[in-house]
């Protein structure tokens, strides 16, 4: 893993605005003299350890109540198949119920889809109950990213880092112009993050589904980057 450092400095004069704070926050009284806001960033590639997907049941009936049967019936017989995969957490999705017309706008039947929604780092287990389900369900989407735990623990360390990095430039930035010292005024601390999340869409997954037994599938995570960055303003004593 690398971290990548950036900088970028502008000279500023006037009275400073102090800048909403976000996640880290340094102050002091600005005078509005001889002030430089500028930013450092630090980030690092990480590899997603987290999968989620969706599945789902459509269906047509000619009531309401035929179709919540044919749906409701099948989103139980999938968590009661989830049940075998402790490591995946679970959860019904969202449901949609829409009538269908006639050219005469009379309703002649209607149509259902309901979700069900995984969750895990256990990547063997969700392919093997992802093929189990796709023998009555549809997959809709499936996606990696990294997991909050993972994440959280990084951004702390970058935050460290960027913090460091802010310093270490606001030195550079003292000497560059030839100042004796310089105090912070203000600081922000930011995270963002770049989850690349490959798509499958129901269309190209309805073939697999069609077979007697669906076989499970390899899963490539891929990698995501977190990133902070340090944003604020120093003033300089000559």
């Amino acid at each position: 893993m690398k971290n990548i450092l950036t900088g970028k400095a502008a000279f500023a004069t006037g009275t400073a605005c102090l800048m909403t704070m976000l996640m880290g926050t340094a102050h002091a009284a600005p005078t509005g003299y001889d002030q430089l806001a500028f930013q450092t960033e630090v980030k690092e590639e990480i590899q997603n350890d987290e999968v989620t997907a969706s599945l789902y049941k459509k269906a047509q009936a000619t009531d309401a109540k035929a179709l919540a049967t044919t749906l409701n019936t099948s989103i139980n017989n999938a968590l009661k198949i989830a049940k075998r995969y402790p490591t995946v957490t679970v959860s019904t999705g969202q449901q949609r119920t829409y009538p269908r017309y006639d050219k005469y706008n009379k309703i002649i039947g209607w149509t259902g889809q309901a979700n069900i929604d995984l969750k895990s780092t256990d990547f063997t287990a969700t392919s093997q109950l992802i093929a189990d389900l796709q023998e009555t369900l549809v997959m809709e989407n499936l996606s990696f990213g990294v997991s909050d735990i993972k994440k959280n623990a990084l951004q702390q360390k970058l935050m460290t880092d960027a913090s460091r990095a802010f310093q270490q430039q606001a030195k550079n930035m003292t000497r560059a112009w030839d100042a004796r010292s310089y105090r912070v005024v203000n600081v922000n601390l930011n995270t963002g993050s770049n989850y690349p999340r490959p798509m499958y869409n129901a269309m190209s997954m309805k073939a697999e589904s069609a077979d007697a037994s669906v076989p499970s599938q390899n899963f490539e995570s891929g990698n995501s980057t977190i990133s902070v960055t340090a944003n604020g303003t120093i003033e300089l004593t000559k």
